[in-house]
C-alpha cells in the first residue's frame, strides 16, 4: 500500500504552488495555521482554499468547544465542497470525549478527520461509533507524542490493525518532525502522512547517497567558513 501524502498548510500561494504537484493528494489545515497565515474570516478564507483544492480532500477544522456549536460549525463546513473532510478533535480543551458528536456526524454521512489522537485506545473509541460507510481519518499525533518522551509506533501498528476492518476508515500521521517519518509512515501501513511544505520538498529530493551527502555537509561549512572570513592567525 501506496502513503499518500497531504500538506499542511494554510497560506494561501503555497497551496497554490503545492496543490500543482502530483506528490500531494490532499491538505488539512487548523486555526493555529490559518491564523499564521493571516486569515481573519474563516469561512471566506477556507472557501479560498477550496477554489483552489476543488479535487483532492481538504480537511477544515471547526473551532466550537462545546457540543452544540460543534455541530453548527461542523455541519456548515461539511456544506463548503463535495471535498472537504471536517475535522473534530477526539476530546474538547476540557478533556471530555467527543463521541456524541462523531456518531451523529458520522450517521449523516459527513466526511470525518478526528484530530489530536496520541493513542490506540482512542482510536478504539472512534471505532464503535463511526458509520462503515461514512469515510473517516483517524489522525495520530506521532511527533507531538515523541516530544513528549512518548513512542508514538505501537499506537501506530495498534490503530491499524484495528482499522483493518473499515474500508472508509483511514489512518494518518500527524505533526511531522523530519522526512524519514514518511518512511516510517509507509513501512507502518499508515493510509496517509500530512507534511508541512519545506519537508515535502526534501521528500522530493530523497535517494541521494552517503557519499553525497558527506560531500554536500563538509561543503556548506566550507561556505560558510568563508561566508564568515574565519582566521586563525
Amino acid at each position: 500500500m501506496s502513503t499518500k501524502i497531504f500538506c499542511d498548510i494554510a497560506e494561501l500561494t503555497q497551496i497554490k504552488k503545492f496543490n500543482k504537484k502530483k506528490i500531494v493528494k490532499g491538505f488539512t489545515t487548523n486555526p493555529t495555521l490559518m491564523r499564521r497565515a493571516g486569515a481573519k474570516d474563516y469561512k471566506s478564507y477556507s472557501k479560498q482554499i477550496l477554489k483552489i483544492c476543488n479535487n483532492k480532500p481538504v480537511s477544515l477544522e471547526v473551532f466550537a468547544d462545546e457540543y452544540e456549536e460543534m455541530k453548527v460549525q461542523a455541519k456548515a463546513i461539511s456544506k463548503w465542497a463535495k471535498n472537504v473532510y471536517v475535522k473534530i478533535p477526539v476530546v474538547n480543551s476540557k478533556g471530555k470525549f467527543m463521541g456524541k458528536i462523531i456518531n451523529e456526524l458520522s450517521n449523516q454521512n459527513i466526511k470525518l478527520n478526528i484530530t489530536a489522537i496520541y493513542s490506540a485506545k482512542q482510536t478504539e473509541k472512534i471505532l464503535k461509533l463511526i458509520n462503515k460507510k461514512t469515510k473517516v481519518i483517524i489522525s495520530i499525533f506521532a511527533g507531538r507524542a515523541g516530544d513528549a518522551g512518548k513512542d508514538p509506533l505501537p499506537e501506530f501498528i495498534k490503530s491499524i490493525k484495528l482499522a483493518k476492518g473499515f474500508k472508509n476508515v483511514e489512518i494518518l500521521w500527524a505533526s511531522v518532525r523530519e522526512p524519514y517519518n514518511y518512511l516510517q509512515a509507509k513501512q507502518l501501513g499508515c493510509h496517509i502522512i500530512t507534511v508541512p511544505p519545506e519537508i515535502i520538498e526534501k521528500i522530493e529530493d530523497f535517494g541521494k547517497s552517503f557519499d553525497q551527502l558527506t560531500k554536500e555537509t563538509v561543503k556548506s561549512f566550507l561556505i560558510d567558513s568563508k561566508k564568515s572570513k574565519f582566521k586563525l592567525t
